[in-house]
Order: C-alpha cells, then sequence, then structure tokens
C-alpha cells in the first residue's frame, strides 16, 4: 500500500476555487483504494470542521492556514517532515506551495502564476515571497499539475518548467443542488463573484454599471468579501447604493439560489488560472459575461459574451446588449449547459490519480 500525504495547510474554508478543486477531487477517491492510502495534513482550520469528504485519516498539523508566517513556514518545512514522520511514499500539494526541499517525492498543482504575470496586482513584498515560494517547490517538484493551458504555457514561460512534465487536469463546476428546481430568473439583475484582489476587475465593473443611465441600469450583487468590502466605498463614490448589493461570503444555498435568479454571471478578471464561476453560473444555464482573456476562451468556448476587462465602458455595452436581448440569453443559456457539460470533477479526479500513480512508477523504476 502506497501513502500518499496531501498538504491541506492552505484549507481554511476561504480560499474558493482552491478549497472547492481538493474538495471535489479527493471526496472521488476511495477510503478503500487497493493502492492508496491518504492522510490529510490538515490547517487547524480545517481540521475543527467536518472532512467526511477526505477518504483517509486526517492530522491536525497544529498550524493555522490564515497565520501567514506560520502558513508558510508550515509548507517549506513543516509539510516535508510530516512526510517523512508518517513514512509517506508520495506528497502531493494542491494549492501552488509546497516544501522547499523534500526527501519523500512530490507533486505540485499550481493553479496560476500571477505574482508573475501580474506583480502590481499584489503587494511588492508579498510577491516577492510568493514568487520565491512557487519557483521553490516547482523547482524541487518531481512532477507538476495544473488547471489549464494557459497556466502550463505560464510555467514554461516564468519558471522553465519543460511542459513534459506538466499535467493539465482542468476543473469542473460543482452540480447544482436541485436540478429540477424552476429558474425563475430576473431580467435586471447581475451576478459577480470573487474575492476582492485587485485583479478581479470588480471596480471597473462598478464603473460600468454606472455608465448605464439609470433608466436601463440593472442590479448587481457582488459576493465572496471577508470583513468590511473595500468595495463600499468605491459603490457610495459612483453613487451606486440603490443599485448594489455587496455580500459576504455566502453558503452554497445561498450562491446556488442567486445562480438561479440572475439574469447573467459578469467576469471581469484581468488575470486567471482557470475560472470557475463561470463554469459553476453556465452550469445552471446562467448566461455569462467574460473577459476577453485566453483563458477564459478555454473554459467558456463559444457560449460567452467577452468583453475587455480594462474598458469600462466595453463591459457596459456588453451589459446592455445582452440585457435587450432575452432570445440571445435563452441560446446562452443552452449553449452554457452543453459547454459545462464537458468538464467533470471525476475526469478531474482521473487524471490526478494517473498523474499520481506515473510519479510513483518513475520513482520506483529509477530506484529511489
Amino acid at each position: 500500500m502506497r501513502r500518499v500525504l496531501v498538504d491541506l495547510l492552505f484549507f481554511t474554508g476561504t480560499k474558493g476555487g482552491m478549497e472547492s478543486y481538493v474538495r471535489e477531487v479527493y471526496s472521488r477517491f476511495s477510503v478503500d483504494d487497493p493502492e492508496f492510502e491518504y492522510v490529510g495534513y490538515a490547517s487547524t482550520e480545517l481540521a475543527a470542521t467536518d472532512v467526511s469528504w477526505f477518504p483517509g485519516r486526517v492530522i491536525d498539523s497544529g498550524i493555522s492556514g490564515e497565520d501567514r508566517v506560520a502558513w508558510a513556514r508550515g509548507e517549506l518545512l513543516a509539510v516535508a517532515r510530516a512526510a517523512r514522520r508518517e513514512r509517506a511514499d508520495l506528497v502531493h500539494c494542491p494549492a501552488n506551495f509546497g516544501p522547499w526541499r523534500s526527501r519523500v517525492p512530490v507533486v505540485l498543482t499550481v493553479h496560476d502564476l500571477l505574482a508573475f504575470r501580474h506583480p502590481e496586482f499584489v503587494p511588492g513584498a508579498h510577491a516577492r515571497a510568493l514568487r520565491w515560494m512557487v519557483r521553490t517547490a516547482a523547482r524541487s517538484a518531481a512532477a507538476l499539475l495544473t488547471v489549464s493551458g494557459a497556466s502550463r504555457d505560464d510555467l514554461v514561460a516564468c519558471l522553465g518548467v519543460p511542459s513534459r512534465r506538466i499535467t493539465v487536469t482542468p476543473l469542473a463546476g460543482s452540480r447544482p443542488l436541485d436540478t429540477t428546481a424552476p429558474r425563475a430568473r430576473r431580467d435586471d439583475l447581475l451576478l459577480a463573484v470573487g474575492n476582492r484582489m485587485p485583479h478581479k476587475g470588480f471596480e471597473t465593473l462598478l464603473e460600468a454599471l454606472a455608465r448605464i443611465p439609470v433608466p436601463d441600469r440593472p442590479r448587481l450583487t457582488i459576493t465572496g468579501s471577508h470583513g468590511d468590502d473595500p468595495l463600499a466605498p468605491v459603490v457610495e463614490r459612483l453613487g451606486l447604493a440603490r443599485f448594489v448589493d455587496l455580500r459576504g461570503w455566502l453558503s452554497r444555498d445561498e450562491l446556488e439560489a442567486l445562480y438561479g435568479e440572475a439574469t447573467a454571471l459578469v467576469f471581469p478578471t484581468r488575470f486567471e488560472g482557470f475560472g470557475l464561476p463561470p463554469l459553476e453560473a453556465m452550469s445552471r444555464g446562467c448566461p455569462v459575461i467574460v473577459s476577453d482573456l485566453p483563458v477564459m476562451h478555454e473554459v467558456a468556448g463559444e457560449a460567452a459574451l467577452y468583453v475587455d476587462p480594462t474598458d469600462a465602458d466595453a463591459i457596459a455595452r456588453g451589459i446592455r446588449a445582452l440585457l435587450e436581448a432575452p432570445d440571445e440569453r435563452e441560446q446562452m443559456s443552452r449553449a452554457g449547459l452543453a459547454r459545462a457539460a464537458r468538464f467533470s470533477w471525476e475526469a478531474t479526479a482521473e487524471a490526478t490519480r494517473a498523474a499520481l500513480v506515473r510519479v510513483f512508477e518513475d520513482v520506483e523504476a529509477s530506484g529511489r
């Protein structure tokens, strides 16, 4: 029986897409796997929650994933020590970072290279630390996984990783909670989902909304903030208080209701490794307006309306065009459902497990 230590130090319940990825993949692995035994090395936050989705034993590391210094030290040093202590045969680090050095082979999943491609969106010292940690983990990893062709190309360009060492395992949208529920969509409600990092483009989206004449202006709900919302002063400055609902971190039920009600999802990001919200929306028949970026074309194909995320006027035109065309929205809804069906967490899990098997086989072949 081969033992895989899974690095879950990052998992606190507030990290969005990366947590969805890990939960969806590992919930599809079996605790009765005849070949692998999985051990989760968890943050204190995760260890205190229901971890029944994980297919094996979960260890409380005693390290807080919300404490940046403790978390970084844990990634660099504690994960490798835990792997030796647990007699692991392999480590999977599924969230960009991993050990500085490890005697146990490491498979690293890199979701994006934001700090390399757009350091202007990350505070200076923080960006330098992130670049060093990603570069260090990638160089010492036995194999790398990533979530899109665009991120694979970034790994090659920014880190010099040979493409043969990289496996692309695209993400997928979660299934609707109730596929039989009727969709009571409004004609004037836009939805935007994401954290408040600058590259998400929400300030430009708010500027676009302000440029739509009041009689035609839709309502906008933006979810995903933690604590005081930095968008609140922008809403106030633009005089949008009547039109914008800033929501915090929502439960799945609450977000599900919004996906079902929204006229369209708007995703004006400047950079993504993949982009789960549009896929989530499309899998529920919700039309999407997304940034004209290569990675978004990978995700949404011909099922989306593309706009320049740096141009508030272009976003405003896209919103108005979609709101004024119910027939086109219906066509986009059908196209989105078909597009989303091409992605599945089962395929992601299968590709991930296959990558783990390949590393084991390579290690055994090399006699290490």
